[in-house]
């Protein structure tokens, strides 16, 4: 029987790599992308994580290398050292048994040692926007052979300011190279970028078919306006993940949840952008050998990061940015997992909860009763209904008869009449 993935005219190495991968079926996303990006048009394909948009990319990437040409022909950037690495690693497993080689090019690595790895020329370059467009500048990466960029996890890029970098990266690159754009939103702010350096772009929207992964409950915890960090404390005294990974919207307050609870004795670590480089690199190897149970990190591993064996998300804050809700969640419930999600939520939350089930997510609302979590109604307001106060005493007041003023003036009137008689008799 044909492989569903030979239609697209791989090189059968590729197709072998799918098959011991486990891969028949191609996702949406890359049964409408690969043939267009094989004919060599630019794409902005916005998808988010699970779709497959990866391989969409890759496959026809390194089915379209000259292996002929000693030179650098495709460079793939994404927005963090992590996703860069698992890139790459994706790259690897792909050009295993072919002649295409590639390099990995990342922030806090040796320079003069990448310089000389990149001027060897690899085929195919993956790195962060600021390294790949350094490298450019040094010119270690010659770019008179470049025929495609890829710019993953777009507006990723844009919120972490690297937008800079991949627009002096593409104005490095000659007019007709192949762009190719992946986001899980296009921002409005994204469009001038879009619109200088692509070509008639063909463009491809794939949802998911549900907001999140079917197998996760989704449970709302009210926080009963206590601490965040003190309703955390006592959830981790009423669950036990095989790996948990708990949510914070800033590296300030994933400091402090991670404070909490390396201080109750949690096997815990914390993973953050302001995480030195090598540090992030031991908790994500750590992760993956699954020698820690709870992490605790911003949104910087939400988008694209792959971690095993993840049973729990606590969501400690609810994201600003609502599609990072999805992108959080979808950490869990994998490769047949069951899994589950734990929002902590205050009566600021209702508006993103409310917005968060007109999306499709289906929350039961739980407390802690009698040693067991209990299914609820939803609790409206945290906080006993305060009495109103009394009404102040009205003040006593004499009465005022009728007349009482003009009758008063009279009678002063005529006291002065008097004592003006009296002062004449005198004088």
């Amino acid at each position: 029987m044909k492989h569903n993935f030979e239609r697209f005219q791989l090189n059968p190495v590729l197709i072998e790599t799918l098959k011991k991968e486990g891969i028949e079926q191609p996702t949406v996303i890359q049964e409408r992308l690969i043939p267009s990006i094989d004919k060599g048009s630019d794409v902005i394909g916005k998808s988010q994580t699970g779709t497959g948009k990866t391989l969409a990319f890759l496959l026809p990437i390194i089915n379209q290398i000259n292996t002929s040409q000693r030179e650098t022909q495709y460079l793939i950037t994404a927005p963090t050292r992590e996703l860069a690495s698992q890139l790459y690693d994706v790259c690897q497993v792909y050009t295993e048994g072919t002649d295409v080689t590639s390099q990995l090019i990342v922030g806090g690595t040796d320079r003069k040692r990448m310089a000389e790895k990149v001027s060897q020329k690899p085929h195919i370059i993956v790195g962060t926007p600021g390294r790949v467009l350094d490298m450019i500048r040094e010119n270690a990466i010659k770019t008179d052979a470049v025929k495609g960029f890829v710019v993953d996890e777009a507006d990723q890029m844009l919120d972490l300011g690297f937008l800079e970098e991949v627009n002096g990266i593409a104005a490095s690159l000659h007019e007709n190279v192949q762009l190719l754009v992946f986001s899980a939103t296009i921002p409005e702010s994204l469009m001038p970028f879009l619109k200088k350096y692509m070509n008639q772009p063909k463009q491809v929207e794939v949802e998911p078919e549900t907001a999140a992964p079917q197998k996760i409950e989704h449970w709302l915890i009210n926080d009963r306006d206590r601490e965040r960090k003190e309703v955390l404390s006592r959830l981790t005294d009423r669950i036990n993940p095989f790996l948990a990974i708990i949510f914070a919207n800033t590296k300030e307050s994933a400091d402090e949840f991670y404070k909490v609870l390396l201080d109750k004795g949690l096997n815990v670590d914390v993973l953050h952008g302001g995480v030195p480089p090598r540090k992030r690199k031991k908790v994500l190897k750590k992760l993956q050998d699954a020698e820690i149970q709870y992490v605790v990190a911003t949104d910087l591993i939400a988008r694209g990061i792959d971690i095993t064996g993840v049973s729990h998300i606590i969501n400690a804050e609810i994201p600003t940015e609502l599609e990072y809700y999805v992108h959080r969640v979808g950490r869990t419930a994998r490769a047949g997992w069951d899994g589950m999600a734990l929002t902590i939520y205050g009566r600021t939350d209702e508006a993103a909860i409310a917005k968060l089930k007109q999306r499709g997510i289906q929350f039961v609302y739980k407390e802690w009763k009698q040693g067991s979590w209990k299914t609820v109604e939803k609790r409206s307001d945290s906080r006993p209904k305060q009495k109103e106060a009394p009404l102040p005493p009205k003040k006593k007041t004499t009465k005022v008869k009728p007349g009482y003023k003009k009758k008063a003036r009279e009678k002063a009137e005529r006291e002065m009449k008097r004592k003006r008689r009296i002062d004449r008799r005198k004088k």
